[in-house]
């Protein structure tokens, strides 16, 4: 499951069984932390997720600002509650890319920037399955320095 957190919504994607491709789930309006568990726990059980990869917004110096503190404070959140692995994947512009998508495509404007947080989780999931699908597994301990393991020992496998 890939996920672009925002302070007012989360947006989210799923891949196939076979971790091949990324599809827009939906974008959650974030309220509280409960809520925010809940309904995300809510998508796992359905879904039968196995791994988490959570944008991590760095600063286009590669610095960490607060949009990544939160993500990385987010990430041990859903690592703990989830009892999932999160990996931390680098999303520098994927809502600005994310965007540029929904300009060339039609729809009224209001509808587009509501898609925009799900797209940038679309993005964020694609990078990391284009990744790893040249490895023999899709095992998240095979951690390219692109993006950072938050590992779980009760974590399912992927």
């Amino acid at each position: 499951m890939g996920l672009d957190l925002g302070s007012k919504t989360i947006g989210v994607a799923l891949s196939d069984p076979l971790g091949y491709t990324a599809q827009g789930h939906s974008v959650l309006r974030r309220k509280n932390l409960e809520d925010d568990m809940r309904e995300l726990q809510a998508i796992v059980s359905e879904f039968d997720v196995g791994m988490i990869v959570l944008g991590l917004p760095k600063n286009m110096n590669n610095s960490i600002g607060p949009q990544a503190e939160a993500s990385l404070s987010f990430a041990e959140i859903l690592r703990e509650r989830l009892e999932l692995t999160v990996v931390l994947w680098d999303e520098r512009l994927s809502s600005h890319e994310a965007s540029g998508i929904l300009q060339q495509s039609a729809g009224k404007s209001a509808q587009k920037r509501r898609m925009v947080d799900m797209i940038a989780a679309c993005l964020i999931l694609e990078g990391y399955l284009r990744l790893n699908m040249s490895s023999e597994t899709h095992n998240c301990n095979n951690s390219p320095s692109q993006h950072i393991h938050v590992s779980n020992s009760k974590s399912k496998p992927s």
